[in-house]
C-alpha cells in the first residue's frame, strides 16, 4: 500500500501460505487509528490470510454503519455511553491511545516552536483571536517572531471522534467554550473564518493548503505529512510536546476497567509529562452478531493487535493499551460475543 491516507483499506485476499479459515472481516468508523489498524491488518494477513476492509470514514459513521448492521465491528473515539451499549446489544473496547494536536500553517515557524495553552487555543477555534500577531499569543512566546497574519479555522465537516476529544478538552479549560459551543463529535463551529474537512486527511489537506491556518488532527497525521505542530500547556503547567512518551504519561493514570462499557475520555490528565488532548479510539461489537464467524475473526484480529501489534503502533506514536487492559478485555469483553 503506498499511503495509508485512504478512505478504505483493503489488505488482499490471496495468501501464500494455507490456513485453515480465512475470513473478510468488514469494519467503518474513526479515521484517527487507521494508521495502526493498517499496519496491523498488513500483519495479520500475512500470517493468518484474513483479510480485513476498514473503511476510515469517522466515528459517527462507524457508528451508523453498526445500527444498520452492515459491518463486523465499528470503530469510535467518542466512546458510547453504557446506556446506549446496553440498548443496542453492543459491547465496547479502547483499542489503542494516541493524541490529538494543533497543526498549523504559519511561515516560518517550526515544529513545536510556537506554545499555546488551553484558553488562548479555545479562543482562537472560537474565532476572539482572529490574527497570529495577537499579545496573548506573543506573550506565551517571547523570541519568536510569528508574522501577522488572518487566522482560518480548519475543522471536521463530519461527525468525528477527534472532535469529541478535542472538543472535551476545550470545554475542560476553558468555560467559555464550554458554555457557547460545548463539546460531542459535532459542534457549530463559531469562528466567521473556517473550513471543514472530512477525516483527519482532509483536516490536514486543507490546514496544508491554507496559509495561516490551523487545525487538529491525531498525531500520526501529523507526523506522516510533515505538518508544524503547536505545544500545549497541560494541567501541570508544563509546556509539552506530542509523542507516544507523553501521551501514555496522560494515559498512566486511567483505570479502564473501572468504567462502565470502558468508555472514558483522558483530556487534560494531571502529570507534568502528559499530553493534554490525549485520548483512546473504541471498537464495537454485537453481542449476538449475524455472522458469529466473522466476529470471532475480529476478536482474534485485536486478540493478535494486543501481543504482536505494539511495536507497529509504537513506531507510528501511538501507544498500546497496558497488558493489565488487555487482560481484562480478553476476560470480560471478549467472552460477551456469542461467536460459537
Amino acid at each position: 500500500m503506498k499511503s495509508f491516507l485512504k478512505k478504505a483499506l483493503v489488505i488482499g485476499a490471496i495468501s501464500l501460505a494455507p490456513v485453515a479459515y480465512a475470513a473478510d472481516m468488514t469494519g467503518a468508523g474513526a479515521t484517527f487509528p487507521y494508521p495502526a489498524y493498517s499496519k496491523w491488518a498488513e500483519a495479520y494477513k500475512a500470517k493468518t490470510g484474513s483479510n480485513l476492509n476498514y473503511q476510515s470514514i469517522g466515528s459517527s459513521g462507524g457508528i451508523k454503519q453498526m445500527k444498520a448492521k452492515t459491518v463486523d465491528f465499528g470503530a469510535s473515539d467518542n466512546p458510547v455511553k453504557f446506556d446506549d451499549l446496553e440498548k443496542e446489544g453492543w459491547v465496547q473496547f479502547p483499542a489503542i491511545i494516541g493524541g490529538v494536536v494543533p497543526v498549523i500553517n504559519v511561515d516560518g515557524i517550526a515544529p513545536g516552536q510556537i506554545k499555546i495553552d488551553g484558553p488562548t487555543l479555545a479562543d482562537i477555534f472560537q474565532g476572539n483571536i482572529t490574527n497570529w500577531n495577537d499579545k496573548r499569543i506573543a506573550i506565551m512566546n517571547p523570541g519568536v517572531k510569528i508574522p501577522a497574519g488572518d487566522i482560518t479555522v480548519v475543522h471536521r465537516a463530519d461527525g468525528s471522534g477527534t472532535t469529541a476529544i478535542f472538543t472535551d478538552y476545550l470545554a475542560k479549560v476553558s468555560s467559555l467554550w464550554k458554555d457557547a459551543v460545548g463539546s460531542g463529535a459535532a459542534v457549530k463551529w463559531p469562528a466567521a473564518s473556517s473550513v471543514g474537512g472530512k477525516g483527519n486527511e482532509g483536516v490536514a489537506a486543507n490546514v496544508s493548503r491554507v496559509k495561516n491556518s490551523i487545525g487538529y488532527v491525531e498525531y500520526a497525521y501529523a507526523k506522516k505529512n510533515k505538518m508544524t505542530h503547536m505545544n500545549v500547556k497541560n494541567a501541570a503547567g508544563e509546556f509539552v510536546a506530542p509523542d507516544d512518551v507523553t501521551f501514555a504519561a496522560a494515559a498512566a493514570g486511567t483505570d479502564w476497567s473501572k468504567v462502565p462499557g470502558m468508555g472514558t475520555f483522558i483530556t487534560n490528565a494531571p502529570g507534568a509529562k502528559s499530553w493534554p488532548i490525549t485520548g483512546a479510539s473504541f471498537i464495537l461489537l454485537y453481542k449476538n452478531p449475524e455472522n458469529k464467524a466473522n466476529s470471532a475473526e475480529v476478536i482474534k484480529f485485536f486478540d493478535f493487535a494486543f501481543k504482536e501489534g505494539k511495536q507497529m503502533a509504537a513506531a507510528l506514536d501511538y501507544v498500546p493499551m497496558p497488558d493489565a487492559t488487555t487482560d481484562y478485555i480478553r476476560k470480560n469483553v471478549f467472552p460477551k460475543v456469542a461467536v460459537k
